[in-house]
């Protein structure tokens, strides 16, 4: 009679302990989106194109680099990763090309678009494959959204990259952006923008907005995969990024007729021959509304 009161508060506290560990155990859940532009050895316009003779070699670059990353992720105790492929149609990696460990959001449109899937239940956000702003020096395939209408975006006075926007977007949910990868000149629009703490990594030098310096596809990936891990390691160092509401939105197009459908959307106010700008509260609506004013401009 004994034996057996012990046994039942030794199984309780083996139970406990148990449960306990389950609990306890850390949980790291990853958010990457990845674009094209800014994988190494991509440098024109038919390599990021679906009709362009290139376009399938690139595509599986783009897969490289984003498997370094989820690597890299795995390397830092990640327990989940959500991929949200980010390019054009948004169906550039191919699902058996990437790394068995991460989901992946494909198609499009996709109502946030590039920062799709994304919520306050994520830890950290990764950028791969990103591009510096339209009008950029030596940006390789510089752009900002649409490289047909674009010719400017601002909010709040800033002008952003697509980086810029896509972090307001994580900090909206409160989640920091840690890691961004592409040319030296996004790289550097990270920093100015997001703060010093946060890691880039070049993997290419434009030359102009249609040739680079390209590191070897193997190097860009090592880089990645071991930044990576650096990156989520002190991503507690690293705030969300944002700005205060209301957010003014506006938008230069690169024709003034591009103006017209926007215009005469309520609450939408034409600012001069190519621009329009609207102000709101919520910044989430704000990002909707931006992209359906791009999606009418690209409509004409």
């Amino acid at each position: 009679m004994k034996k057996e009161i012990l046994r039942i508060p030794i199984f309780v506290l083996i139970l406990f302990i148990g449960i306990g560990y389950l609990i306890s155990a850390e949980k790291l859940k990853v958010y990457i989106s990845v674009d094209m532009e800014g994988i190494t050895g991509v440098v024109n316009r038919d390599q990021v194109s679906s009709t362009g003779k290139d376009y399938n070699i690139a595509r599986k670059w783009m897969a490289e680099e984003t498997n370094a990353a989820i690597q890299g992720a795995l390397d830092a105790g990640a327990t989940e990763i959500v991929v949200n492929d980010s390019h054009g149609s948004m169906r550039n990696i191919i699902l058996s090309d990437l790394h068995p460990s991460a989901y992946l959001i494909t198609g499009s449109p996709k109502p946030l678009s590039m920062m799709q899937g994304l919520d306050g239940s994520f830890d950290a956000v990764i950028f791969i494959g990103y591009h510096a702003k339209a009008g950029t020096k030596d940006g390789v395939l510089d752009h900002t959204y649409s490289s047909s209408s674009i010719h400017s975006i601002k909010i709040n006075n800033i002008e952003m990259p697509e980086l810029g926007i896509n972090a307001l977007v994580a900090g909206y949910f409160d989640v920091p952006v840690v890691l961004i990868s592409g040319d030296s000149a996004v790289c550097s629009q990270a920093k100015e923008l997001l703060g010093e703490e946060v890691e880039t990594v070049t993997v290419k030098e434009g030359i102009g907005r249609y040739a680079a310096k390209c590191s070897s596809l193997k190097k860009a990936c090592e880089l990645i995969r071991e930044k990576t891990k650096i990156a989520l390691e002190k991503r507690e160092k690293i705030k969300p990024f944002k700005i205060n509401p209301p957010y003014t939105f506006e938008l230069e197009f690169n024709y003034s007729y591009q103006a017209d459908y926007p215009e005469l959307i309520p609450g939408v106010k034409r600012k001069d021959g190519r621009t329009v700008c609207f102000v709101i509260k919520d910044f989430i609506e704000g990002f909707k509304l931006m992209r359906a004013l791009i999606a009418l401009a690209r409509s004409q």
